[in-house]
């Protein structure tokens, strides 16, 4: 099987949300010796993309969207450590990604997370639907310097806000940066809340993070 091959084959399994299919086709292309983040890249990120394209027509429901999260997150489990792999990388910062509460949506978030750990980030991922106080617990607990919370509704942006607010009222102050996005969320959102940076896209969430934790 061919490079493209493979990819095209990736992004099918995330469409059709078939996870052992994504986590043997992920398998079989590192075997091969293809790139990991070629494989995101090149296939899961084509394959959520085209899961947000139906689900936004209506050809998709909510239950197609999870377990089309579920194919790619049984692919990435595969790909992540390949990432890694044999790198001895200083970690550069420990970041606690989430859904805000109300939230199901988790594709965008996930691919964050991938990109971040990509790029040398620990990164604890505290799932969907999660109320501000989840996130400031995550980051008791693991001692974090960055959050990143995902809105993809109207209707969930003002958890957002509610996690900005309760992090200050822990007293995490400038110590805990916050970073938002998701579909609807805009720069002039973040400014509005206080959020310490925004990002349109999981390639531009890497850059937002090392510019707020002081690594450029």
């Amino acid at each position: 099987m061919s490079d493209a091959e493979y990819y095209n084959k990736l992004a099918q399994a995330v469409i059709a949300g078939e996870p052992e299919e994504a986590e043997e086709l992920a398998r079989g292309a590192l075997s091969q010796g293809l790139d990991a983040l070629e494989c995101i890249n090149k296939g899961l990120t084509v394959g959520m993309e085209r899961v947000g394209e139906l689900f936004s027509t209506g050809e998709y429901f909510l239950p197609d969207l999870i377990i089309g999260g579920d194919a790619m997150k049984a692919a990435l489990s595969i790909l992540e450590p390949a990432l890694l792999e044999d790198q001895q990388r200083e970690i550069l910062g420990r970041v606690v990604l989430g859904t805000v509460e109300g939230d199901l949506h988790e594709i965008g978030k996930t691919l964050v997370g991938t990109m971040l750990t990509a790029n040398g980030f620990e990164v604890t991922d505290i799932g969907i639907d999660q109320p501000a106080s989840e996130f400031v617990a995550a980051v008791e607990e693991i001692g974090a310097t960055l959050v990143g919370a995902s809105a993809l509704l109207t209707t969930t942006m003002l958890q957002q806000k509610k996690v900005v607010e309760e992090l200050r009222a822990a007293g995490f102050g400038d110590k805990v940066k916050v970073m938002i996005g998701g579909a609807p969320v805009t720069q002039a959102w973040a400014d509005e809340i206080g959020a310490d940076g925004y990002a349109e896209d999981a390639i531009a969430a890497v850059g937002v993070a090392k510019k707020l934790i002081g690594v450029e």
